[in-house]
């Protein structure tokens, strides 16, 4: 009975990972299936690419002309506007930079690339407005931004900060800038891509002083914290502020360089590739020692692995360090500098001896995080014992226990070992088509069948928008309950769902190109 409760508590704690994954992840079989309210009485029995353009415009034109506030989109907003969220509960003074604006801009753009249709073009251009009005004095940018800045103290206080667990990004408010979940990084990348495609002036400025920001932010040994300007005021839970740590979590570093690198391609500049080369040498320092040659989440100025949220010990990570192994890689075919490849077999040993076991699909599961120490699975209990600001507190320990009850990550670790079988027999010269090949920015698209298609747009609708039941945060709960019980329902529409719908429609209009 223990046992079931410890395992429902880890359920409930750990619901927003598997919504995220959800969200990121969901089948377009299942999104088909929504209940949606219908356009019209009129329903459709076929379509064609002149059907889906005026869909995709019907739809667009809502989002950038009633529902984007001055060029930005939160994630979901309730059908009568009453209320509105991000990942957490939003003002509607907010547009959230994290996960969905500067997407909705690449989004645009993409339409605008394959239509010609510059409607697009200009909302593409709206989204680089309030990127460029909420960028930060030094170049980067915070999670949101948020056009009533009297009000932000309280929000934060009495919303973005009351939740019983995690969520510590939102308990308090920095004023600085954050790497976290591709925001600086993807904000950046987006204004590449504008200026790219218009060559306006205008975009320059402020997308040169977004590179500054990354370069200025780079640690000596190459690595970067997560936010920035560095700030330590944050002590809580009897943790030191982690936020100034070096940070690989969430691809923190990843998408950095990442951006470096498409930065130098398309402008020549070569700061922007000696940055991302000493982005991969921080990786090749930081990796584990011998017994366990992984990486850690976020390190400590020693390089060792270090708290970063309570729910993140100081641990090696599974899911990390897949990405690591990806981005040494990946660095190796830009730089044909074979020292990205070293670490990679020592880890490749360490994946296969430590994994839990082989799944289904072949992947293989392993802990989410092991101990440096023991280099056991790391487990948890939630304690009855609550910080003094009222959050959920948490013993971890390395557990031998068999099968491994804890947190688990899945691997593809036979994709690792066969990319780098094949990277690591290339001849010099050959890396760089390689990764040519590799990095076209050729996006993929969805190949629809008509059907979809016709559900799809059935589905809208007077405004071109899809109206579903989504599953929000109930802030009035949040400090009490954890999982479904925070939860409520809400009748409304996702923008995410949009940017999902338009690539159905996107990759509809590719095929009838064929």
């Amino acid at each position: 009975m223990k046992n079931l409760t410890i395992m429902m508590m880890r359920y409930n704690y750990f619901i927003k990972g598997l919504q995220a994954v959800t969200i990121k992840t969901i089948a377009i079989s299942i999104l088909l299936c929504m209940v949606v309210t219908p356009v019209s009485a009129q329903r459709k029995k076929d379509v064609s690419v002149d059907d889906v353009l005026a869909a995709m415009r019907k739809s667009s034109d809502y989002l950038a002309n009633k529902v984007s506030l001055n060029g930005g989109y939160l994630w979901m907003y309730t059908e009568d506007f009453s209320e509105q969220f991000g990942e957490v509960p939003a003002r509607k003074s907010q547009v959230w930079i994290q996960g969905t604006t500067p997407r909705m801009g690449e989004l645009f753009l993409d339409i605008y690339r394959i239509t010609g249709d510059k409607t697009y073009l200009d909302y593409a251009k709206r989204v680089a407005g309030v990127l460029i009005y909420g960028q930060h004095p030094m170049g980067g940018w915070h999670y949101f931004i948020d056009f009533d800045r009297k009000g932000l103290d309280e929000w934060y206080k009495k919303t973005a900060s009351q939740f019983f667990r995690g969520y510590e990004e939102f308990r308090h408010y920095y004023g600085n800038c954050t790497y976290d979940d591709d925001v600086t990084q993807g904000s950046t990348a987006f204004l590449l891509h504008l200026y790219m495609e218009t060559m306006d002036p205008a975009y320059f400025g402020p997308l040169k002083k977004a590179l500054d920001f990354i370069l200025i932010s780079q640690y000596p040994n190459g690595g970067w914290p997560q936010r920035y300007p560095l700030m330590y005021d944050f002590v809580h839970d009897g943790l030191d502020d982690y936020t100034s740590n070096y940070t690989l979590n969430d691809d923190a570093m990843n998408n950095t360089i990442d951006v470096l690198l498409e930065a130098y391609d398309a402008l020549g500049n070569k700061e922007y590739l000696e940055a991302a080369r000493r982005g991969g040498d921080f990786f090749i320092i930081s990796q584990g020692p011998t017994e366990i040659p992984a990486w850690s989440e976020q390190y400590d100025m020693n390089v060792q692995p270090d708290w970063g949220r309570t729910h993140e010990p100081p641990a090696f990570g599974a899911r990390q360090t897949a990405h690591t192994v990806e981005m040494l890689m990946k660095l190796f075919l830009f730089t044909g500098d074979r020292r990205y490849l070293r670490p990679i077999p020592a880890n490749l040993e360490w994946m296969e001896s430590s994994k839990l076991k082989v799944l289904d699909n072949g992947d293989y599961e392993m802990a989410r995080y092991y101990d440096p120490q023991t280099r056991l699975p790391i487990d948890f209990d939630i304690l009855d014992k609550k910080s003094p600001e009222g959050y959920m507190t948490f013993h971890y320990f390395a557990s031998d226990e068999k099968p491994f009850t804890g947190r688990t990550q899945p691997v593809n670790y036979a994709e690792l070992k066969r990319e780098f079988n094949q990277v690591s027999k290339l001849k010099s010269g050959e890396e760089i088509k390689l990764y040519a090949q590799r990095n076209k920015n050729v996006k993929k698209y969805p190949d629809p069948d008509k059907n979809k298609v016709i559900q799809l747009i059935n589905g809208m609708n007077e405004n071109g928008i899809w109206i579903e039941d989504l599953s929000v945060f109930d802030v009035k709960k949040t400090m009490f309950f954890d999982g479904p019980e925070a939860r409520k329902t809400i009748r409304g529409f996702s923008v995410r769902t949009y940017m999902d719908y338009m690539n159905i429609f996107i990759g509809f209009i590719n095929n009838s190109k064929k």
